[in-house]
């Protein structure tokens, strides 16, 4: 199931990093996925009943081509 949000709520909505970066609803990996992904640093964070879930402990962080997080091993 696709997650759909208003388009100024999509304006508004940022990743709680530092960057403060714009989000974007799916995943690399699921465009259809329940979740909004960070256009900078590439977390995931989950929409649970509708709402978005921005918390940097519930983030999934983004992973390199051989698996490994990004951030370390």
């Amino acid at each position: 199931m696709a997650v759909t949000f208003d388009a100024q709520l999509l304006e508004i909505l940022a990743c709680p990093s530092p960057d403060h970066a714009p989000l974007r609803p799916g995943t690399a990996a699921d465009p259809e996925a329940d979740a909004l992904t960070c256009t900078e640093c590439g977390r995931v964070y989950p929409v649970r009943d509708g709402i978005p879930v921005l918390l940097l402990d519930e983030a999934t962080e983004p992973t390199t081509p051989d698996g490994a997080h990004a951030d370390g091993p």
